[in-house]
């Protein structure tokens, strides 16, 4: 049920701005608002005002002392973002004055609002979903041009259209075949076997589309994990400071330096990468500096994208005993050679590294960390992987954990049913692995929820939205 009380909360974040805004959403929100509110215009009050209006006038005490001269926009139900109504103050940007009309509102019948409540509110009240709703806390902390362009597609339904389409013919599949149940002895059929078939086809298609998707969808919500990998002193730190632009990683021409992983995110062309430098990879006898290699081939396997470092400046034969430590680990990976230091290489051993890394069957990028040359063309070769796995720009990419675990789950009980279906198992087998599936489809939307559910997402909100 919910909850009919006045809830009240400052939406802007804190700390000092020009301008904040207090939102105030319940049945009760015109009327409150009306205590505090003196509107320029003498005479007229906000009940009386039309929905998605402004009004300028001042925030007032009981005693009529002046808090704030003030902007109110204005929505009545149910055309607003909860479907109740809903009163926006936007004030300066004082932290007194924001809390003043805070504590005015709850003294005059408002409560504080719960973190997420807002948004909690327009589910309940049917104005979004549940994918939907948790789309804007993806859209409030998107950190890159790709997760906001993901977060914003999601929020717009682009989920959400796709599973109550193909919900909604499920359950009328559902329907007929436990309609054949109550004429069992009759042996009859109501629901067509083979337009079923070709539903869940399309059904598996689309449901296996999407988790296939949340590999990158998830990289693109925390930032792709590349790994920058080599032997020691092959300017793996000093290449990571220079995507980084700033000194995060110890500089040193002592070999072995970095013996841990060190991380920090980048954005590059609207796409936040996650750079991870590693511990050189060597033979070693080091026990802590073991520990760091162990970690840098368990980074290799996390990693979306692997910047393999050569050095230019040392003998093939050391680099060929680096890549041998390395062989077998870049399967299944967006991988570079980056061939470093090419200022100071002779001629014939950068053509020998070169035929080297061509021969991995990965690209090979020439560069000098050192003198900052030919970055914008490793750049560019990150944008491109991280556009490779990303699939078409229409496509709706997952991002949600929660929303993954429900679709593997509908992608198991959708197999059931295309192999009961084969196997012309009896309808009420495949009624209840069609009921199960429409069961995960629905907790995506939001359709069937608990109160243990909605507590977990909406906790996770920042109050005042």
């Amino acid at each position: 049920m919910i909850d009919q009380n006045t809830i009240c909360a400052i939406s802007t974040s804190p700390g000092k701005g020009a301008v904040a805004m207090i939102r105030l959403s319940g049945n009760e929100a015109i009327p409150i608002a009306e205590k505090i509110f003196k509107p320029l215009k003498k005479g007229k009050t906000l009940k009386s005002e039309k929905s998605n209006t402004t009004h300028y006038g001042g925030i007032v005490d009981k005693n009529g002392n002046l808090i704030d001269d003030v902007i109110i926009a204005l929505f009545h139900a149910p055309h607003s973002y909860t479907g109740e109504n809903i009163i926006e103050i936007t004030c300066h940007g004082s932290q007194f004055i924001q809390q003043s009309i805070l504590q005015l509102l709850v003294n005059c019948g408002a409560r504080l609002a719960r973190p997420g409540e807002f948004t909690q509110r327009a589910f309940l009240n049917g104005k979004m979903d549940l994918s939907q709703a948790e789309a804007v806390a993806d859209l409030i902390a998107a950190s890159s041009k790709a997760a906001h362009t993901v977060a914003l597609k999601q929020m717009k339904g682009g989920i959400s259209d796709e599973i109550i389409s193909l919900r909604k013919k499920l359950l009328d599949f559902t329907s007929l075949v436990e309609l054949e149940l109550d004429f069992g002895e009759e042996d009859v059929e109501f629901a067509d076997r083979d337009a079923l078939n070709k539903l869940i086809s399309t059904i598996l298609q689309l449901v296996t589309r999407l988790t296939d998707s949340f590999l990158y969808g998830n990289a693109i919500k925390n930032g792709i994990p590349v790994a920058i990998v080599g032997d020691t002193n092959v300017g793996k730190s000093t290449l990571l400071n220079l995507l980084l632009q700033e000194d995060r990683a110890i500089v040193s021409e002592i070999a072995g330096t970095t013996r841990d992983t060190i991380e920090d995110v980048m954005i590059i062309d609207g796409i936040q990468f996650r750079f991870i430098d590693t511990a050189g990879i060597r033979a070693t006898t080091d026990t802590i500096e073991s520990i760091g290699i162990k970690r840098a081939y368990k980074k290799i396997e996390q990693a979306d994208i692997v910047l393999v470092m050569l050095d230019a400046s040392v003998q093939l034969n050391e680099t060929i005993k680096f890549m041998t430590y390395l062989s077998g680990h870049l399967t299944d990976k967006f991988a570079a050679i980056v061939i470093n230091k090419i200022d100071i290489a002779d001629k014939k051993t950068l053509n020998e590294l070169t035929e080297l890394g061509n021969s991995t069957g990965f690209p090979t990028l020439l560069i000098s960390a050192g003198k900052q040359r030919n970055i914008d063309e490793l750049n560019q070769f990150l944008v491109s992987s991280a556009h490779k796995f990303q699939g078409s720009d229409s496509d709706v990419v997952l991002t949600n954990l929660r929303h993954y675990e429900a679709f593997l789950k509908a992608r198991e009980a959708l197999l059931r049913i295309r192999d009961g279906l084969q196997n012309n198992i009896s309808g009420d087998f495949l009624s209840q692995d069609i009921r199960e599936c429409l069961h995960y489809l629905g907790e995506i939307t939001g359709e069937i929820s608990t109160d243990e559910v909605l507590g977990n997402i909406f906790k996770n909100f920042c109050i005042g939205k």
